[in-house]
């Protein structure tokens, strides 16, 4: 990926982080859960769980680089540009 300077607004990116702390606090329990010798389904239940808030993160910044990063691009040339940069990160995504 290239690097270029851009900047998403400070509440944007508190809420971004707000939600990869939720993630990381998930991913704790079940560490912990693990250690515990929990039942399966509990910790079952507590992955499905932080796949969605990784899912719903995911979304989250595909939706603030389509608003900060294309559509407020410099020049045609460079929407297009991270345009195609987020279209090769999703066909990832999407696998």
């Amino acid at each position: 990926m290239k690097n270029y300077k851009h900047q998403h607004p400070a509440n944007d990116r508190e809420a971004l982080k707000i939600r990869v702390r939720k993630v990381v606090g998930q991913l704790n329990a079940i560490e912990r859960m693990l250690d515990e010798d929990r039942d399966c389904p509990e910790i079952l239940t507590q992955l499905v769980s932080s796949r969605k808030a990784l899912k719903s993160l995911a979304e989250k910044l595909i939706h603030s680089h389509m608003q900060h990063c294309i559509e407020h691009a410099h020049s045609p040339t460079e929407g297009r540009k991270r345009l195609q940069e987020l279209l090769i990160v999703l066909e990832r995504y999407v696998e």
